[in-house]
């Protein structure tokens, strides 16, 4: 199943990163996908396969 991803989306993942933060928001699409911690800021690119199977929810929906 393909889950729709927006710029701006903010979600919530299955696991902390190391900051302790779990909150994300989406800041670049494409095969990878670019998102930046909310909490420390941290921006790192990651494959839309994988951040599919580790999101727990959409806190926030982009337009």
């Amino acid at each position: 199943m393909v889950v729709e991803l927006r710029l701006g989306d903010v979600v919530r993942l299955k696991k902390l990163h190391p900051c302790g933060g779990d909150s994300w928001v989406v800041v670049r699409l494409g095969a990878d996908i670019g998102i930046v911690c909310l909490k420390c800021q941290h921006r790192i690119l990651i494959a839309r396969s994988t951040l599919e199977r580790r999101i727990k929810e959409f806190i926030t929906r982009g337009k």
